[in-house]
């Protein structure tokens, strides 16, 4: 065998450094790379013109789930890291269950570490034309771990050389021109002693080289098969190297696994089945864990044991090597053990048990979500109140643990609802993490910000609704998917939801929905120019509206049908909704919204070229404005009042309107300096 070596910590005993067991530590592969560098000085040329490539070089690691692959990854990309001044990039592109990341996904979160802001609802097309945009200008370093294909790894790839990707695969990924695969295999017999040596300390191995040498030969030098190895021994300081050669040994191959798997599932099953009954139905159910992660509370939730408990026995799996130390207390599954463990699950578990589990881990995210929003209500609120009543594991001490919780648990989260979703046996508790995802989201990040989580989290609403002939819920789903589409500028693709949302409406007889979505497709004609269309709806759901007397939505809908008039042309139609508008907010004694009203019925007389009614009608809104004490709307009326007296041909009256306006507000402010620059509220609406 070749010099090689892994990144792979122990968690008992102590190596010869004198370091914590846990920390991580690289073996050898010192010619692997050797290669890898050297690769990335070997000159690239495109295959077609002969010149060199426009692309980024790709370096493939290739091996199998457990060889070690990703650590030697990350030591290449420790290494040269320096070299690459815009840091470096990291992606997933297989899911814990083995599933491929879908390279949407992928590339939104890698934008995201970029901060670049990506549209929410942004096809995978638009967004990997966004990633190659900002990569073009950066000199990034990019690790794609557990690539399933060549096409998700090409899509990705930034079109600028001064990039390195590194891509961490099963195989060779055919299709990318210029890869030569680096090939993990097993550890060299020195490095596999040494791994072990940082579990064991070394007495065991001095006392008996040869045992250790045959424990590395059993194991095939397999990386995670000696963690495994070493893990036994290191929770067991009483036996020997030997014993533990003599157990493997004794293991029976198990009919129909592959041969490669072999020492891997041999040195799994000596640790799963030294494990406590109640600790190994954990580990199995661990196979649940969103996102391959867990910390004690969700193990609790899904064993129904206490959470002392489960971080006892978590602490256990992790000196055992079954589980790796993450962050912020939680532990991750290693991708390799995820197959082993989902066959025990399937074998070992009847499947009402495994849903209860599943479900008692979905309910305990839900209320820790609700809490996480509920930290956000004033002091005194019934949300506060409710909260106080929780226990205190599910409780957070302020908005801001409730925001760092929500931030390092986001890709978890989103996974959980996800897989709930997926499930397709607990659609109710499926609707239930939705819903209070979005609202936490909604809390602490706002909706704008968190607009492209939004996005996948009321699809996965959608797919639940449609599956199970939910009108309501698939209606209201159209609705928010539409909304989020005509923000950022799909203004026809959200009509077609937005009809999809009436037609929906109708089915469940929703009066609420019919009415909005209605409005929405009126809203969306108006944006894109289709004066009649707009009109058209906008006065059918004013209809609906002043059927159920229902009077806020009835002033702003005349406001809307008074601006498509004034769009069209059409000032009388326009100036008679604008003084509806105007009537329906001083009955409501919205003051503000009134003197807005009145300023638009203001611009329509003008436009109709009546300048002393405009004028007059002008300083009626000024005085609105003034009983409604709203500072900057009162300045605005005023720089309007004073550009009608402009064009009225009275420039005295109209430096003193300006005047009193920059008095309101300062002369340095940031007050409209035109009244055309002045829009009601209605209008937009």
């Amino acid at each position: 065998m070749t010099d090689q070596a892994v990144d792979f910590g122990g968690a008992g005993g102590a190596d010869r450094s004198g370091a914590r067991p846990g920390r991580r530590r690289f073996y050898g592969r010192a010619r692997e790379l050797k290669e890898l560098r050297a690769d990335i000085a070997r000159a690239g040329l495109d295959t077609l013109a002969g010149r060199p490539s426009p692309r980024a070089r790709v370096l493939l690691i290739a091996g199998r789930p457990g060889s070690g692959r990703t650590a030697l990854a990350e030591e290449l990309v420790g290494d040269l890291a320096r070299g690459y001044r815009d840091g470096v990039l990291r992606a997933r592109l297989t899911e814990p269950g083995g599933e491929p990341v879908p390279v949407e996904r992928a590339a939104r979160e890698l934008l995201d570490r970029l901060g670049v802001p990506a549209p929410a609802g942004a096809g995978e097309d638009e967004l990997t034309q966004l990633l190659r945009g900002a990569c073009a200008g950066r000199r990034v370093l990019l690790l794609l771990d557990d690539a399933a294909s060549a096409e998700q790894v090409d899509a990705l790839l930034p079109d600028n050389p001064d990039c390195l990707v590194v891509a961490v695969a099963q195989g060779p990924l055919t299709g990318i021109p210029g890869v030569r695969p680096c090939t993990v295999g097993g550890l060299d017999a020195k490095s596999a002693i040494e791994l072990l040596d940082g579990y064991t300390g070394s007495v065991r191995i001095t006392v008996d080289p040869q045992a250790a040498e045959t424990l590395a030969e059993l194991c095939a030098g397999q990386p995670a098969a000696l963690v495994l190895a070493g893990g036994w021994l290191a929770a067991r300081p009483m036996s020997s190297v030997a014993d533990l050669t003599k157990r493997l040994r004794a293991l029976a191959d198990e009919p129909g696994r592959p041969v490669a798997a072999r020492p891997l599932a041999r040195a799994f099953r000596l640790v799963y089945e030294a494990l406590p009954a109640p600790a190994a139905r954990m580990l199995r159910l661990l196979a649940l864990a969103p996102d391959g992660t867990a910390d004690a509370h969700t193990a609790s939730a899904l064993a129904g044991c206490s959470v002392s408990a489960a971080r006892t026995a978590l602490e256990g799996f992790a000196v055992s090597g079954l589980v790796h130390e993450a962050d912020d207390e939680r532990y991750e599954v290693p991708g390799c053990l995820m197959p082993l463990l989902r066959e025990l699950l399937d074998t070992e578990d009847r499947p009402a048990e495994v849903q209860l589990a599943r479900a008692r881990m979905l309910e305990r995210t839900v209320r820790l979500l609700q809490s996480c929003r509920a930290v956000t209500e004033p002091e005194g609120s019934p949300a506060r109140r409710k909260l106080a009543g929780l226990p205190r594991a599910l409780r957070f001490s302020g908005p801001e643990a409730a925001a760092a919780w929500l931030r390092t648990r986001q890709p978890a989260l989103l996974a959980a609802a996800r897989v709930a979703v997926a499930d397709g046996e607990l659609d109710t508790l499926a609707r239930r993490l939705v819903a209070a995802l979005v609202r936490a989201l909604a809390a602490h990040r706002g909706t704008e910000e968190a607009a492209p989580e939004l996005y996948g989290l009321h699809q996965l609403v959608l797919g639940v609704a449609e599956r199970r002939g939910l009108h309501r819920e698939r209606a209201a789903a159209l609705l928010n998917l539409a909304d989020l589409d005509a923000r950022t500028g799909r203004t026809t693709e959200a009509l077609v939801r937005y009809r999809a949302a009436l037609d929906a409406g109708r089915l469940a007889n929703d009066p609420y929905a019919i009415s909005r979505a209605m409005e929405s497709v009126g809203g969306a004609h108006q944006e894109l120019g289709d004066w009649q269309r707009a009109a058209d709806w906008y006065g059918r759901a004013l209809s609906q509206r002043l059927a159920r007397d229902e009077r806020a939505d009835q002033a702003r809908l005349y406001g809307r049908l008074g601006a498509v008039h004034t769009y069209e042309g059409r000032y009388g139609e326009a100036l008679r909704n604008w003084r509806a508008a105007a009537a329906g907010y001083r009955r409501l004694g919205d003051l503000a919204g009134h003197a807005r009203a009145l300023s638009e019925a203001a611009r329509v007389q003008e436009y109709a070229g009546r300048p002393q009614e405009s004028l007059r009608t002008c300083e009626e809104a000024v005085e609105w404005a003034r009983r409604a004490k709203d500072v900057r709307l009162l300045a605005a009326l005023q720089l309007r009042l004073a550009d009608t007296l402009d064009r009225l041909g009275d420039p005295a009256a109209a430096r003193l309107h300006r005047a009193a306006a920059d008095q309101l507000l300062g002369t340095g402010s940031s007050a409209p300096r035109t009244a055309y620059e002045i829009r009601s509220a209605s209008a937009k609406d």
